[in-house]
């Protein structure tokens, strides 16, 4: 029987022990945080011992971006010290230890630990470079069964990947738990990497940072056109090379380097792994990054804003920041698929062509990483899928680098490779002798991977449990199809709405698959799952349709839109049969209104919900507003006015201000997720996980809230305070805009809210109809994309992706 983990003890609470501690909490594990007692504290001074654990603490506390889901979950971390409190490593399950990359602290500090672990407690290091056999080689035997690294990436809440290290003597059923306990409780993508120097992603991804460096020398480049080219163009991180070596900070960046090149004698690159010297210098002047306010770009305050620097590595002074623009770039954005874009950037050479400086960087910074990530092969992983998967949740890099090599053509790149007279790695010779053109081939639903060791093909394995909605069409799951959305079967009387177009932005062909959705459940399902899996589940109407209606005053073509919409979320929300939402990634505006009408909500951990209208100038008009005041009738504490008063007043700031939770726990502070809407810590289970709550809800006999809905029918009676509430709100609105806290038209759009959430001017609190409260949504939302303000704020946001106060 695997052992099953409870508590966690974490020892260590520098920038990593903090932050995987709030992750710990995160995931509703309680854990104790210690660190070292502040040099020369005498004992019997519990307040000043704990000086360095609760700087640690706090530092999480205080993080952006946010460690913790909520402030609230930092109570679930305890704090000691390594003097006082080590013995409450007994308490422990796990205990992970994220001391400084010393061998011989982390050596002394597991010996003193020994005797305090538990049976059958696990215990694992967080290094990022040191042999993690040689830590606790000198440890019990049965230490070392219950022993291994589990090395996760910064920031822990956020970048998926776990690098799982066994020790020579590991059992099997510690890596079966540590994988288990990883993937579901603390959402992570786990992969099996070999005790080797800087194990997996860093060791390939380093390399790649310092190829980079030297392809700009070579070709001339700057900065900011090096950044240019490893950025989004290329499915990599906004962050690119040098903003991301800023965020990682160049002290660490360099002892990771000095680590690899001390470690690997026998790597035929190793002199790549020399600091260059400009970095030396950087790190000598102390410029290492955000952590001290300028690395290779450095905030400055100018006219009133902050602009931002860029270092001229050959001066070592700063200069304004300058804008690139490479032809190969600027057509290559047009691209949207990323392995057509990688094609059409890399192509042109593999052809022949010269290219442009962009098009030859990006060639000799592409060929020479997947050529030695494909030369590591063996070394540092048994599986190619582990090193992809890697690179992608290490580095958020989009596809790995046996993955870019299959969408450049595996024969074409290695043709190129040749021609230019460098040898191919034993990996690549021996997939191309085995008649095979890609790492990775897909049929039905089923992908196969080339297998190293073997030469053959063997299935990619999901964990189990896993739902991927690709996969399910290509298997011809697929029922209907238009250009917004599609209707799948899951299976055990389960159909999936998945939202397809871009941002899958809520327009006329997805409003049509839900109804179709809608019709094909009562006729052929049991239930229905709303989800999707790309980066966000919907960020709300497409506001440049709705843009352009206001611009052309189709004032009855803007009205029958939001009737419509308003339409089927009523129709979600009075199904036959039980209709679970799956949000992850942004769900904002119309997404959100979407959640908020079904039977229930099955949250990824990071979705950031929120009703987000008045930043345009608009209100959501889709049933948001609606819903927020029948949650605020539940909340209310009593059945008097008052009550209900005081549940409307958080519920107006949180639409007024288009407040969005930065957690799904936060959400459910918000008010968009209700007390019994679950969370599915892994993305990647979410799917599968609202399928599961949907058969739930089935099998406990679902009752819909009424037999049927038709237009114009008695739904949920709503109470609402009119004027009782309606005046203060203004008289609040008034004083945020005398403080400058609100312009005018947040004024304006804010009294427009205020009377839906009143229900209008009434002289007394009432109870109206549904249909009462949403025609007063639509009048409201048509009658504010008539402003030119609003007009104004849409067309901002359409261009900048940013709000406008105008």
């Amino acid at each position: 029987m695997n052992p099953r983990i409870e508590k966690a003890v974490v020892l260590g609470a520098g920038t990593m022990g903090s932050r995987i501690a709030a992750h710990f909490a995160n995931a509703g594990l309680p854990c104790v945080l210690l660190d070292i007692v502040p040099p020369g504290t005498p004992a019997g001074q519990a307040g000043d011992r704990n000086k360095i654990v609760r700087a640690g603490l706090d530092a999480a506390k205080k993080a952006k971006p946010a460690a913790f889901f909520t402030a609230s979950l930092a109570d679930k971390v305890e704090i000691g010290n390594f003097d006082d409190d080590l013995a409450r490593c007994a308490e422990a399950d796990w205990i992970i230890e994220v001391v400084a990359e010393n061998l011989d602290i982390k050596r002394n500090l597991l010996a003193r630990v020994a005797p305090f672990r538990k049976p059958g407690a696990i215990v694992t290091t967080n290094t990022s470079g040191l042999p993690v056999h040689l830590i606790a080689e000198a440890m019990p035997e049965d230490f070392q069964q219950h022993w291994a690294g589990t090395h996760f990436f910064n920031p822990p809440r956020y970048l998926k990947l776990v690098e799982l290290i066994p020790g020579p003597k590991t059992s099997s059923s510690v890596i079966e738990t540590l994988t288990d306990f990883c993937d579901r409780r603390l959402g992570k993508g786990v992969v099996i990497a070999k005790d080797t120097p800087n194990f997996i992603a860093n060791r390939i991804g380093t390399f790649s940072m310092l190829n980079a460096l030297r392809l700009m020398t070579s070709l001339g480049m700057t900065i900011e056109e090096v950044d240019a080219c490893t950025g989004p163009a290329v499915g990599q991180p906004k962050s690119a090379t040098f903003r991301t070596a800023d965020i990682v900070g160049l002290d660490v960046l360099v002892h990771v380097v000095k680590n690899i090149y001390e470690t690997v004698p026998n790597d035929e690159s190793r002199e790549i792994y020399k600091i260059p010297p400009f970095i030396e210098e950087m790190v000598r002047r102390g410029w290492l990054g955000d952590k001290t306010g300028q690395g290779f770009y450095k905030r400055v305050k100018g006219g009133g804003d902050k602009e931002i620097l860029t270092l001229d590595v050959n001066t070592m002074d700063y200069r304004p920041r300058q804008k690139t623009k490479f032809g190969s770039i600027e057509a290559g954005k047009a691209v949207e698929d990323t392995r057509e874009r990688l094609r059409a950037l890399v192509g042109p050479l593999l052809e022949g062509q010269k290219g442009d400086k962009a098009q030859q960087f990006l060639w000799g910074a592409l060929s020479e990483m997947c050529l030695y990530a494909a030369r590591r092969m063996q070394e540092i992983s048994d599986n190619v899928e582990d090193v992809d998967r890697a690179m992608r949740w290490g580095f958020g890099w989009e596809m790995g680098p046996f993955e870019q090599m299959d969408a450049l053509g595996v024969a074409s790149f290695a043709a190129q490779v040749r021609k230019e007279g460098r040898a191919l790695p034993a990996v690549l010779e021996k997939l191309l002798a085995s008649g095979r053109k890609s790492f990775y081939e897909s049929e039905k639903g089923k992908t196969a991977v080339f297998d190293i060791k073997t030469g053959a093909a063997k299935p990619v394995e999901e964990p189990k449990g896993v739902i991927i909605l690709k996969s399910l069409k290509d298997a011809g799951r697929e029922v209907e199809r238009n250009t917004g959305a599609s209707l799948l079967d899951l299976g055990d009387g389960v159909v999936c709405c998945e939202f397809q177009g871009k941002m899958n932005a809520i327009g006329a062909d997805l409003i049509a698959m839900l109804h179709k959705g809608l019709k094909r459940l009562q006729s052929d399902f049991d239930a229905m799952v709303i989800a999707n899996q790309a980066v966000n589940f919907s960020v709300g109407a497409n506001l440049m349709l709705v843009l352009v209606g206001a611009q052309e005053q189709e004032w009855d073509e803007l009205h029958m839109a939001v009737k419509q919409f308003q339409n089927v979320n009523l129709a979600l929300k009075y199904a036959p049969k039980p209709v679970v939402a799956a949000p992850q990634g942004m769900a904002l505006g119309g997404g959100c209104e979407i959640g908020l009408h079904t039977a229930k909500i099955q949250a990824a951990a990071e979705a950031y919900i929120g009703l987000v209208e008045t930043g345009v100038g608009l209100i959501p008009g889709g049933g948001g507003t609606k819903e927020m005041l029948i949650r605020s009738n539940e909340h209310a504490a009593g059945g008097e006015d008052l009550d209900l008063f005081h549940a409307l007043k958080p519920v107006f700031e949180t639409i007024a201000m288009a407040k969005v939770g930065t957690s799904a726990e936060e959400c459910r502070e918000h008010g968009f997720l209700r007390r019994d809407d679950g969370v599915s810590m892994n993305r990647d289970r979410l799917v599968a996980d609202a399928k599961e709550v949907a058969l739930g809800l089935v099998r406990g006999g679902w009752k819909p809230l009424a037999a049927s809905w038709q237009e114009g029918a008695r739904t949920t009676q709503i109470k609402v305070l009119g004027e009782a509430f309606l005046a203060p709100a203004k008289l609040a609105i008034h004083m945020l805009q005398r403080g400058g806290y609100a312009t005018e038209y947040d004024g304006q759009v804010g009294r427009k809210l205020a009377n839906i959430l009143a229900g209008g001017p009434l002289s007394s609190s009432q109870t109206v109809s549904e249909q009462y409260i949403l025609d007063l949504e639509r009048e409201a939302f048509v009658s504010l994309c008539g402003e030119k303000k609003t007009q104004e704020r849409i067309a901002h946001t359409l261009k900048t992706g940013k709000p406008l106060r105008n």
